[in-house]
């Protein structure tokens, strides 16, 4: 059965040099990144890769969010020569990098709908990776709105991929998170109040045909479905200082049913639990294969292994299966 992963990670080696020669010595979550072989090495990507039976990646750069590296002139040239990298990966290994998601600077409000339109039109993108924040401010704010409207326009989607750092404290008394807390229970918040905006502000009610895929099973929002259910049923009973009474009203749809229509990836560290939680609320059709692949505590295969373990222990027809694998993602794509 195809089995295509649709949100791993990779530097292809002109973008890593390239990123190394703006930020210098990585730390943090890049540092982790460079320490792992297969991000860089393709050799060792191959490697991985072979021990799966008709197993395909969609390449994707991995972290971090480009307006870390950069103003918006260094990110507008590290997104090319990312873009133009897998694109030539791609091109070279079409039986194992059927396509990728091009990764746009979102701080470069001059030229990051110009590189949406380079990448899925010159360069073949199967859509795009945002993160859920550009420098802390929420991809709901105005200025975005231009790339979302433009894919909705050329009907691609977009890949969401979680972005928090120790800087965001998880005390208002301290200034860091502390033992990676950041990242173990930041980033699925992050994903989840990203989808909240994007629902509340009507961005989704203005865009209604627009597909988005969140990393990591959704974040905590399918483990949260009364809360998001029935709880915001009441919007504005808890506040105060803003009206939000008639805001559910406004949203055209229901805000359960918007919240649904989004996609998600199967990409749990090899949990099953929470990928029967994100076909219980967003629904099997709405779910696509991946790894988050080549972050692995083995520096291989483990995720790989684990991820198609867990996707094959829940109860599927094979129909579904193959759904989940490949054909989901091959229709909201048009790859072939």
């Amino acid at each position: 059965m195809r089995k295509l992963d649709a949100f791993n990670h990779i530097w292809p080696t002109p973008f890593y040099e390239a990123l190394k020669d703006v930020m210098g010595p990585m730390t943090d979550i890049t540092r982790r990144s460079e320490a792992v072989p297969m991000m860089i090495d393709l050799d060792e990507r191959f490697r991985v890769m072979d021990q799966f039976d008709d197993y395909q990646q969609i390449l994707s750069l991995a972290s971090p969010p480009l307006e870390l590296a950069g103003d918006g002139t260094v990110g507008r040239q590290l997104s090319q020569i990312g873009n133009d990298s897998m694109a030539e990966l791609c091109q070279k290994h079409p039986e194992r990098f059927p396509g990728f998601i091009a990764t746009i600077a979102m701080h470069d409000l001059d030229g990051a709908v110009d590189e949406v339109d380079r990448a899925c039109d010159a360069l073949g993108a199967a859509g795009i990776q945002l993160y859920t924040n550009v420098g802390g401010k929420p991809l709901d704010a105005p200025e975005f709105r231009p790339v979302f409207e433009r894919m909705h326009e050329i009907d691609k989607p977009i890949w969401i991929h979680p972005a928090r750092g120790a800087g965001i404290a998880d005390y208002t008394t301290e200034d860091k998170s502390l033992y990676e807390i950041w990242w173990t229970f930041g980033w699925p918040y992050e994903s989840s109040v990203c989808q909240a905006r994007l629902v509340w502000s009507k961005l989704m009610t203005d865009l209604p045909n627009l597909k988005i895929i969140f990393h990591h099973a959704g974040g905590t929002v399918p483990f949260s479905a009364g809360r998001v259910d029935a709880g915001w049923s009441q919007m504005g009973v808890r506040t105060s200082w803003a009206d939000y009474k008639n805001l559910p009203n406004e949203l055209g749809r229901s805000h359960s049913e918007i919240f649904r229509s989004f996609y998600v990836d199967t990409a749990s560290f090899g949990a099953a639990s929470p990928l029967q939680c994100a076909r219980e609320f967003y629904g099997l059709e709405h779910m696509v294969f991946a790894s988050d692949a080549p972050f692995d505590p083995e520096k291989g295969p483990m995720y790989i292994r684990e991820t198609i373990r867990a996707i094959d222990s829940m109860d599927l027809t094979d129909a579904e299966r193959a759904a989940i694998y490949a054909g989901n993602l091959l229709r909201i794509t048009g790859l072939t």
